[in-house]
């Protein structure tokens, strides 16, 4: 048991790695396209990358029991998730985002608990609420102390989110990561087509490489890769367990937006992140 747990954190890790990302490449894609086409395009990209893995693979169509499930992660994570966020990305920094996002582990774990009926201890269950405190006091010391309209979206991402990953977590256990995700992507295809032409029709285009690589890095690595390692790692090591290495996320996500976009980051940011870490090492320990 042991290597396929070790195995399963190493795969999480790269997830958490690639989506740290995400909320810079669509800083690029907003760029050159509109929210809404981002959106919907980075839908369509990714579900023709996902067909394409799909007969490649000759994945057998998921039974009956399991579309509800595979509706939930492409409510969750091919459409609400992506949308709020583009949307928020809209009115308030990459920076910003990230530690509100910092939150999903906790909503994740709990989504999970009641979903699949797992009981982590109380020590992860603190070190779990500690971790969201931080990110939850960190942002509103960012944003004056009070929500925005952007940490409103922000705030619904993390519950779609949330949802989508723990369901995912669950399949995930009965059929590989990456039909999970392909599957979702195909379900929600005629939504991500229908959106796609309706936003080209009224949002303007203005293509440059920065953009095109945003929209592509959102389409292949967030919404494909990504998710194909991370629901891996979460059917190896849990659902809960898993979810609190995203506790590193934000921090990564910061890193970049710093490096690559040119953000301002607070004093408070180191403080943050040896808080956050801490509480990632406790919730990795304790006994579930």
């Amino acid at each position: 048991m042991r290597p396929i747990a070790v195995s399963g954190s190493v795969l999480a890790v790269l997830g958490v790695a690639i989506f740290s990302f995400t909320f810079p490449a669509t800083h690029w894609a907003l760029g050159g396209f509109g929210p809404w086409t981002t959106v919907a395009v980075r839908g369509v990209i990714a579900a023709a990358i996902a067909g394409g893995c799909l007969v490649v693979g000759r994945a057998p169509v998921p039974a009956r029991e399991h579309w509800p499930g595979l509706a939930v992660v492409g409510l969750g994570v091919v459409l609400g998730f992506p949308l709020l966020t583009t949307l928020a990305l809209q009115t308030t920094n990459t920076s910003h985002a990230a530690v509100v996002i910092g939150a999903l582990p906790l909503a994740t774990a709990i989504v999970a608990a009641v979903r699949q009926g797992s009981r982590p201890s109380r020590t992860f269950w603190g070190a779990a609420v500690a971790g969201a405190a931080v990110v939850t006091v960190f942002t509103l010391v960012q944003s004056g102390g009070a929500p925005t309209a952007g940490d409103l979206y922000l705030f619904a991402a993390l519950v779609v989110c949330a949802a989508g990953y723990a369901e995912g977590g669950r399949l995930a256990r009965v059929m590989p990561g990456l039909q999970v995700i392909s599957w979702a992507l195909i379900g929600m295809l005629p939504f991500a087509l229908l959106g796609s032409v309706i936003a080209l029709s009224f949002e303007p285009v203005h293509l440059g490489d920065q953009a095109l690589l945003g929209l592509a890095y959102v389409a292949a690595g967030s919404q494909v890769v990504g998710l194909m390692v991370w629901y891996r790692g979460m059917a190896a090591i849990g659902v809960a367990r898993a979810s609190q290495l995203q506790l590193a996320q934000p921090l990564l996500t910061l890193v970049w937006s710093a490096a690559l976009l040119g953000e301002h980051l607070g004093p408070a940011t180191p403080l943050a992140a040896v808080a956050v870490l801490v509480c990632v090492a406790v919730t990795q320990r304790a006994r579930t």
